[in-house]
């Protein structure tokens, strides 16, 4: 009989939208992160994604874009897309906390949207890049 393969020592690559964060949602999402214990991750930051190269991208399992820094990041929303296209790397949307409706620039981007619950963002992440 075979034993089914493992995953709970995998440890998913991601990169998380940052920048100009009035409200703390990068802060509260790392938080979400670091509450679920089962769940094995790092971030991945680079000074420019543009430029980071790709022993740097292929690396990379996951982009996490949090919706609700858009409008004050537009530029590194844009250089994360571009770098998920060339590389095919997912990208996940977080919708703006408190708030269903993501800007319709992202939306077409994205591989899943979710809010704000550790467990749908964690089934997420493993949906996108497992399957």
């Amino acid at each position: 009989m075979f034993e089914e393969e493992n995953n709970n020592d995998r440890v998913y690559n991601l990169i998380i939208s940052n920048g100009q964060d009035e409200k703390n949602e990068y802060k509260e999402f790392i938080e979400r992160l670091y509450s679920k214990t089962d769940f094995l991750w790092k971030e991945a930051i680079s000074p420019s994604y543009s430029t980071a190269g790709d022993d740097f991208f292929k690396k990379i399992d996951s982009i996490i874009l949090l919706s609700g820094l858009y409008n004050q990041n537009k530029e590194i929303f844009k250089e994360l897309i571009e770098q998920s296209k060339k590389y095919n790397i997912p990208i996940i949307i977080i919708r703006p906390y408190n708030i269903e409706e993501v800007p319709l620039d992202l939306e077409k981007y994205s591989k899943c949207i979710v809010g704000w619950n550790a467990n749908c963002i964690i089934d997420a992440i493993k949906n996108v890049v497992d399957n």
